[in-house]
């Protein structure tokens, strides 16, 4: 439906399976209670819609992907929120009312909808940032954007800068906290990279893997010691002897190495692997005897998208070194044919 309103075109780039897109001029659409209309200025092309494409990871089609993004609302329909508030959002938007939901597990919730992943003939065609334009729904978490921090990190705080505040979560509940602890990063991609700089904020011992020479460069500028991984083994000074480890990579060997770290009485938090991945073999006697606890995270709660804001707010990341482009909306689907380069995350300038 149509709102005379509006006379701003409204674009979103559809996925229609394998590498190709297709950009669709949109009806404005109709609000319905608690539900958001905002104007995407910035979104990051994250790896996992790297992994959509190229089939390695399942969702509907045809879709508006992306799910990292930061925007100006446009139209409100939620009493909290005003037009024109520079906004964030979370990836998950619950129903906040079953049991999971009650329990304080939203991210988990049993009918949760999330951004960038729903059919584009669904009930939220817009769920993408890969569009000029984003609705919100009515219970999904959104957050202030503060003057002082960037559309970049405002928009990779919607996933990995909250993922990493809830795998820190996960750390404390078994290894609190996490001052003086000695911490393990396994891959130094984005979510890698701020974990670093979050453990180090904390006061951590800080140590990161990761094959790629330039990621260990930008992990010890954040504080980091670092060491290359060794295919099929740990090295001596990983094995059993850390008290906190956080995979975020996804490869095979790194959840091993991860899992493998752990002194007595350690956490690791697995992150990583959000696509198809082999099975771990685990010895039971050693996790029992040495008082070790494997979890795992997927989607965070809201409480973490605010932490994030505020931890980027006050990052030393140096983004433009981090990041590729900006590219134009038009220019996403070249993108994703292309193989990655140096940068973690390719900034899409929506707004060109």
């Amino acid at each position: 439906m149509h709102e005379s309103m509006n006379t701003e075109p409204i674009n979103a780039l559809v996925w229609t399976g394998g590498d190709h897109f297709e950009l669709v001029a949109c009806p404005f659409p109709k609000l319905a209670d608690g539900e958001t209309l905002i104007r995407l200025t910035t979104a990051t092309i994250c790896g996992s819609d790297r992994h959509t494409v190229s089939g390695r990871r399942s969702q509907p089609c045809p879709s508006v992907l992306g799910h990292e993004g930061v925007g100006v609302i446009q139209k409100t329909n939620n009493p909290v929120l005003a037009e024109g508030q520079r906004v964030t959002f979370s990836v998950t938007a619950p129903c906040l009312e079953c049991d999971r939901c009650s329990s304080g597990r939203t991210a988990k919730c049993r009918s949760v909808m999330k951004t960038g992943h729903e059919p584009f003939d669904g009930a939220w065609p817009l769920s993408g940032t890969y569009a000029t334009h984003m609705v919100l729904r009515a219970h999904q978490p959104v957050a202030l954007v503060p003057p002082e921090l960037g559309d970049v990190p405002a928009s990779i705080a919607s996933c990995a800068g909250a993922t990493v505040m809830a795998a820190f979560d996960a750390a404390r509940t078994s290894a609190h906290p996490i001052e003086g602890k000695r911490v393990l990063i396994v891959g130094l991609g984005m979510l890698g990279l701020i974990a670093v700089e979050a453990a180090v904020h904390a006061g951590a011992q800080v140590t990161a893997t990761d094959p790629n020479s330039h990621r260990r460069e930008l992990a010890v500028q954040l504080g980091a010691s670092t060491t290359a991984p060794v295919e099929n083994s740990l090295t001596t000074d990983l094995a059993e002897n850390f008290d906190v480890a956080m995979e975020f990579s996804g490869s095979p060997h790194g959840v091993i190495t991860c899992v493998n770290s752990l002194d007595v009485g350690g956490v690791a938090v697995l992150a990583g692997s959000v696509a198809d991945s082999p099975d771990l073999n685990v010895d039971p006697e050693w996790i029992v005897r040495g008082w070790r606890t494997i979890t795992g995270i997927h989607n965070y709660e809201a409480r973490h998208l605010n932490q994030a804001i505020e931890f980027l707010s006050e990052s030393k990341i140096d983004w433009n070194r981090v990041t590729d482009g900006p590219i134009t909306l038009d220019q996403v689907p070249a993108a994703f044919r292309r193989p990655t380069g140096e940068g973690m995350r390719t900034v899409v300038d929506v707004v060109r």
